[in-house]
């Protein structure tokens, strides 16, 4: 899936609010302090982590690539 930002960045837990693979900061969260959030392939428990065009981020076998609108 490939989500496309108009600002330099977006935080780790709206993009996965944004791609719809949760429905609430709340859930973000604790998927992201639980450890199942993974940017470029390591684990990232930083849900105010800045994403930038390039960045691809998985969650639950599902993989978003940010790209530069």
């Amino acid at each position: 899936m490939n989500i496309s930002i108009t600002t330099e960045f977006i935080k780790l837990d709206s993009l996965l609010k944004l791609a719809g693979l949760v429905y609430t900061g709340g859930e973000a969260k604790i998927l992201i302090q639980q450890g199942d959030v993974y940017l470029n392939g390591e684990v990232c428990t930083e849900r105010g982590r800045k994403i930038r065009p390039g960045d691809k981020v998985c969650l639950k076998n599902k993989e978003i690539t940010v790209s530069a609108e």
